[in-house]
């Protein structure tokens, strides 16, 4: 079922709401460093589509997941859906860096986030979403 631009909308301003939530309910370093990310994901890429997924993870996404935000009791995670396939050049990824496709962001109380690399790392995600993967061509059958 195709869903309506209205309902599109919706999800839209429901998210950004429960992030809004749950930025509030934290209430110390972790929600304001949470909202510091979130700003620069928006001023990276401002058409970026704010969703809540995995029963209650906030989710930036732009032709495809650029990045989650989690919260944990000693640090904030940005986890990027294709981290390993993007250019890292101020080692900003310190998380998750065993995986084939994802790669983590940790954040810890008190740390300094160069926000210039984090906008560059997210533009870079949502341009490698924006690429489209060429068409697989079928094999020809064998006679």
């Amino acid at each position: 079922m195709k869903k309506s631009p209205q309902t599109s909308e919706n999800t839209q301003a429901d998210a950004t709401r429960l992030i809004d939530a749950r930025i509030a309910d934290l209430g110390d370093w972790r929600g304001k460093t949470l909202a510091r990310v979130r700003a620069l994901i928006h001023e990276a890429v401002p058409e970026v589509l704010e969703e809540w997924k995995w029963r209650g993870t906030p989710v930036w996404s732009h032709a495809g997941i650029i990045c989650t935000g989690e919260t944990y009791k000693t640090y904030v995670k940005l986890t990027f859906a294709k981290g390993a396939s993007l250019n890292d050049p101020k080692g900003l990824f310190n998380s998750s860096l065993e995986g084939n496709m994802r790669r983590a962001i940790d954040i810890h109380e008190g740390a300094e986030i160069d926000e210039d690399a984090v906008k560059a790392l997210i533009s870079a995600a949502a341009a490698l979403n924006a690429v489209k993967k060429p068409a697989r061509s079928k094999k020809p059958a064998k006679d």
